[in-house]
């Protein structure tokens, strides 16, 4: 065999290899955003057309939430939050139109303080989606039942599921569990 035949063989060789290497990469940085992101990888996916488009915005808005200075809530804010969230809900009884505004503007509080930058609906949802992934769609459901109450468009139960949607984010954003309740039928 001569030179050149070894030469052109070699090449092919690395040339396979690098594509091995990058198409193993893709995989990797594919699975891990799928991970870290959870259902707003898909839903993310499905807006903008295909996941070869997708990833590149999932992983600027990493880059974004990286340079926020995101911190945890102290204890005594906490506690205060907590007890201006009951307030919140308590309310509802009596005025459930007021009380998703109250709920509303309860999750900006506490998104500002954690470190957030308020302000662009979507531009917060998707800063959310980075660290909490798989409690931004309920942001998304209880902002657009936010906004048909705005409109008048909303009931009671509507209402009702925009304060569960937002109690759950809330309470991820607190970095506070609820505890798990089972609840039995008869």
């Amino acid at each position: 065999m001569n030179i050149g035949l070894w030469i052109v063989v070699i090449v092919a060789v690395l040339v396979v290899v690098a594509l091995i290497a990058w198409w193993a990469t893709q995989q990797r940085r594919s699975a891990r955003l799928r991970e870290r992101f959870g259902p707003e990888y898909d839903r993310t996916v499905r807006d903008v057309g295909d996941a070869r488009r997708a990833e590149p915005l999932l992983a600027e808005r990493e880059r974004r939430v990286q340079r926020f200075n995101i911190r945890p809530l102290t204890p005594e804010e906490q506690a205060r939050f907590t007890d201006a969230w009951r307030a919140a809900q308590a309310h509802f009884v009596d005025d459930p139109v007021a009380a998703i505004k109250e709920a509303d503007a309860l999750v900006a509080d506490v998104m500002q303080r954690r470190g957030y930058p308020v302000g662009d609906f979507e531009q917060q949802a998707a800063d959310l989606s980075v660290d909490h992934a798989t409690v931004v769609e309920n942001y998304r459901a209880a902002h657009a039942i936010a906004q048909r109450n705005n409109e008048g468009n909303a009931n009671t139960e509507d209402l009702r599921q925009a304060m569960v949607h937002y109690r759950t984010l809330f309470a991820d954003l607190l970095e506070v569990r609820e505890p798990e309740h089972m609840e039995v039928r008869q």
